[in-house]
């Protein structure tokens, strides 16, 4: 039985931010459904307002690969068994909430350093707030020209 959109990204969210709290785990899901109602640019046009399209974008989830640079990726979502405090945040993000911090972000990184780039990925996203390890970027208006 194919998986719901709404385990796809309670999957994606312990993958991506299990360790990272509840605003962390929700961080990650307002990425997610933040790029699924993009208002231009590539998310908008390859995403068309699908979840699963968003997180199977080629190269976008290092959790939704089960490779890796060539090799298994045993950190992937097929591997993740959600608790229900995963598919609560995932409920609270498809309900339409986000995190107030957060704005219009499309990114995260996980920059394994204590300091956020101000851009992200290139010039595309400019640094809004760090929640844990994670960066969280917010689109330029050079995004939606991609």
């Amino acid at each position: 039985m194919p998986l719901t959109d709404r385990e796809i990204l309670a999957r994606l969210i312990k993958c991506e931010a299990g360790g990272e709290g509840d605003n962390g785990m929700k961080g990650v899901a307002c990425v997610v459904m933040n790029r699924v109602y993009a208002p231009g640019g590539e998310y908008a046009r390859v995403g068309q307002q699908s979840i699963r399209k968003i997180i199977f974008q080629p190269g976008q989830f290092v959790c939704a690969s089960e490779t890796h640079r060539g090799t298994y990726n045993k950190q992937n979502l097929y591997n993740m068994s959600p608790e229900a405090i995963h598919f609560d945040i995932a409920d609270w993000a498809i309900a339409g909430n986000r995190l107030l911090n957060l704005g219009e972000s499309l990114w995260f990184f996980n920059p394994f350093s204590p300091q956020c780039r101000n851009h992200f990925p290139s010039d595309v996203g400019y640094f809004v707030t760090r929640i844990g390890d994670h960066c969280f970027y917010n689109p330029t208006s050079a995004y939606f020209d991609t």
